[in-house]
C-alpha cells in the first residue's frame, strides 16, 4: 500500500491545485488529506446541497474539512429540476454526477485548480454509471489510478488518525428508489428520516429501500437481532412516515442492491 500512496502523493504533487469533491465519507476525507499534505493551502474542498444528501452527512462534512484547515465550499445542486434526473431511468447517477462536476469544474477554472474525487477501485466492482460522468469531464480518481481498494482506505484513513475512518460507506438517498419510480422531494425526506432514526440505534450500515408502501430495511445480517428488538418502535414511527409495511431483508446489508 505505501507504493500506492506515494504514487498519489506524486500524482497530486504535479497540480497547481486541485478541488476535492467531498461528501464527508472516509474517501473523498483521506483524499482531502493527502491533498493538503501535498499542497498546503492550494487546496479547496466542495460539498453538494440538496435533497439527495441529509443535513447530518452535509454536518459531519463541514467539521472534517474545519479539522484538516482547508477552505470548504459548499454549493446547491439541482437535481430535482431536471425531469431526466426525476424519471429515474438506469443513468440517474450519470446524471448527477454529471450536474455536480460540472460546478466543480466551475469553481476549479476560477482558481485555475484541477478537480479530483475519491472513487476507488472497489467502485469499480459495482454498477456505477457516474464513473462515465467523470471521464466525460475528464475529473481525476487517483484512487483508482494508484489502484486502492476500500479496505485500504480504511486502513490509511486510521493510520492518518482521521476521525472518521470507520465511517459506515453511504450514497445519495436516491439508491434507495427502485428504477423507474420517480424521484421526489417528499420520498427523499422519508427515506432520509427513516435512516436517520434507524442511525439512533448504531447499526453499523443502513438502507431504507423505498418501495412505497414497503419499506425494506438492510443492515448486516449479525445486526438483525437490533432490530428485531426494536422492531414494535420502528414499525410505529415508519407508520408515521407512511409507510404501511416494514420488512427486513432476510438477506442483509448490499452496496447497491436495486441494480440488481
Amino acid at each position: 500500500m505505501r507504493s500506492k500512496v506515494e504514487k498519489i502523493k506524486a500524482g497530486l504533487s504535479n497540480y497547481k491545485g486541485v478541488v476535492v469533491a467531498f461528501s464527508g465519507g472516509v474517501d473523498s476525507s483521506l483524499l482531502l488529506k493527502l491533498a493538503t499534505q501535498i499542497l498546503k493551502k492550494n487546496v479547496v474542498a466542495v460539498t453538494a446541497v440538496s435533497p439527495l444528501h441529509p443535513k447530518n452527512e452535509i454536518n459531519e462534512a463541514k467539521k472534517v474539512a474545519k479539522s484538516l484547515g482547508c477552505k470548504h465550499l459548499l454549493i446547491q445542486t439541482h437535481e430535482l429540476t431536471d425531469p431526466k434526473f426525476v424519471s429515474n431511468t438506469k443513468n440517474r447517477c450519470y446524471l448527477c454526477k454529471l450536474e455536480l462536476f460540472t460546478r466543480i469544474k466551475i469553481i476549479a477554472a476560477k482558481y485555475d485548480y484541477s478537480v479530483i474525487e475519491g472513487s476507488n477501485r472497489s467502485d469499480l466492482s459495482d454498477y456505477r454509471p457516474g464513473i462515465k460522468a467523470l471521464k466525460k469531464l475528464k475529473v481525476k480518481s487517483p484512487f483508482i489510478e494508484a489502484g486502492i481498494t476500500k479496505q485500504e482506505i480504511r486502513t490509511l484513513a486510521k493510520k492518518l488518525h482521521l476521525s472518521n475512518w470507520n465511517k459506515p460507506s453511504t450514497a445519495c438517498l436516491a439508491s434507495r428508489i427502485p428504477y423507474g419510480t420517480k424521484i421526489s422531494k417528499i420520498v427523499l425526506q422519508r427515506i432520509g428520516k427513516a435512516e436517520i432514526y434507524l442511525g439512533r440505534l448504531k447499526l453499523s450500515q443502513i438502507r431504507v429501500r423505498d418501495h412505497f408502501p414497503v419499506a425494506r430495511i438492510e443492515v448486516y445480517p449479525r445486526e438483525f437481532n437490533v432490530v428485531l428488538k426494536n422492531r414494535k418502535k420502528i414499525v410505529r414511527y415508519f407508520e408515521k412516515l407512511g409507510y404501511k409495511y416494514t420488512v427486513l431483508d432476510l438477506t442483509g446489508f448490499q452496496t447497491g442492491s436495486l441494480n440488481k
